[in-house]
């Protein structure tokens, strides 16, 4: 079932924590209870020698010493961290948190795997990290700007020589100025729309204050018919066109919506074939000189039970379909297309190669349904030579060290290829396994 309408409002801030960690020796850990007699400066000397916070009152130093004191006993200071990171066998002295686009002071977690104990004893396993918009202040938490911005690392398995590593702050264009007609769009598999707004680290006025995006669209809401009205009184004030998309087959699974401030001139939900509309996979909306297609494709799943499906029934009915809107106007297919088309689009290739979404199959089908038939892949066309990821799985950590998938596109018209300012990747949003992409398209 489909639902349209408009509303307001929603809440809370977005990027990641990261840890600090190291062990204190054991000539300081050997009596924690000396501590309280020491004085703030001998705390503060203490903790710059194992690398720790030097911020706060005197119980937050002390808290600090404790906390490494406790771990060293328990053993458990040891992070486990993916065995294929390109710093094996390095014991890094600090990991500090350095947060961008916020200059305010905020306490973090000391160690993520302490968190269901995090709530009886927060006071002693939080210490104060300064947040920073400069790296300069992420050194000085002693962290450098590629463990505070990870996707800045370039992680492949199998680099070329000219490949290079994704950094929006150097590689996205200036801003257009306001003479010039543009459309910004944004796009984003939330892998759970209710679930991201219950996050106290995530705003999504805030990423609309940052962005300014005029059209937003969402994929795998995981939303049933029922939660819809009530999502929709949570809208952002201006964004008062939403148009959502819900599985009637499977609830709580799939799910793709658009919202917007630019009302559109019509509205389509599905392919308008029932075999594959009941998965609530796509809403397009058409615009003056354009239509948007906001698209979640079938993952081909484990043991690749649905490949076939996907490559011989939903593939070919969504390149006919927007093949057909474009007769009449531009298209812009958007969303989680899951597929890494190219080796440059996935941190271990050869280890994929019968994974869903880097399959030979998978891969043809793509180039084939889409490529082939006139739609531009707009990120590697301003970007050939970019590694960019927009996927990285909770499972093995892959965020942390840059192991991902690029799995999430705007595919355009080739008539309207050109007027696109820029196609980017936000890997600093938190909150889902995938981060948002977006476009800047001059009208």
């Amino acid at each position: 079932m489909n639902h349209n309408n408009n509303n307001n409002n929603s809440s809370t801030t977005q990027p990641e924590e990261s840890i600090t960690k190291n062990r204190i020796s054991k000539s300081a850990s050997n009596n924690p209870d000396a501590f309280e007699k020491m004085t703030v400066q001998e705390l503060r000397t203490k903790l710059r020698s194992i690398g720790g916070s030097t911020k706060g009152l005197k119980r937050d130093l002390i808290s600090a010493l404790k906390k490494f004191f406790d771990e060293e006993v328990d053993g458990s200071r040891e992070m486990l961290e993916d065995g294929e990171s390109h710093e094996k066998g390095s014991k890094r002295k600090t990991e500090s948190l350095c947060i961008e686009h916020t200059e305010v002071t905020t306490t973090v977690s000391v160690d993520k795997r302490i968190k269901k104990r995090a709530k009886q004893t927060t006071k002693d396993l939080n210490i104060t990290l300064e947040s920073s918009k400069n790296t300069e202040n992420c050194q000085k938490n002693g962290i450098s700007e590629h463990e505070a911005e990870p996707w800045t690392v370039l992680a492949h398995k199998k680099p070329q020589k000219e490949w290079v590593a994704y950094n929006p702050k150097t590689m996205r264009p200036p801003a257009l100025n306001g003479d010039i007609k543009h459309v910004k769009i944004m796009s984003w598999n939330v892998n759970g729309l209710r679930a991201l707004l219950k996050l106290e680290s995530f705003s999504a006025l805030e990423l609309a204050q940052r962005e300014d995006f005029d059209v937003l669209c969402l994929q795998e809401t995981k939303l049933q018919e029922k939660d819809v009205e009530a999502i929709k009184q949570r809208l952002l004030e201006g964004y008062d066109n939403s148009f959502w998309t819900c599985s009637v087959s499977k609830l709580g699974y799939s799910g793709t919506t658009i919202i917007s401030r630019i009302p559109p001139l019509s509205v389509k939900y599905g392919l308008g074939i029932t075999d594959h509309d009941s998965e609530g996979r796509l809403v397009t909306t058409e615009f003056d000189s354009f239509y948007l297609v906001s698209g979640y494709v079938p993952n081909s799943g484990d043991g690749l039970k649905r490949l076939s499906y996907r490559i011989t029934e939903w593939d070919p009915s969504l390149s006919n379909y927007i093949k057909e809107l474009e007769k009449s106007k531009p298209v812009i297919l958007t969303g989680d297309l899951n597929c890494a088309h190219e080796e440059i689009d996935i941190y271990n290739p050869a280890g994929n190669k019968r994974s869903a979404g880097f399959t030979i199959e998978e891969r043809r089908s793509f180039e084939e349904n889409f490529l082939k038939k006139g739609f531009v892949d707009t990120f590697r066309k301003q970007h050939p030579n970019v590694v960019g990821y927009t996927y990285w799985g909770f499972r093995h950590g892959g965020r942390k060290t840059n192991k991902g998938w690029r799995l999430d596109y705007f595919l355009v018209s080739e008539s309207i290829a050109e007027n696109v300012h820029d196609s980017y990747i936000l890997p600093d949003v938190a909150g889902s396994d995938h981060c948002p992409i977006g476009l800047v398209l001059k009208l």
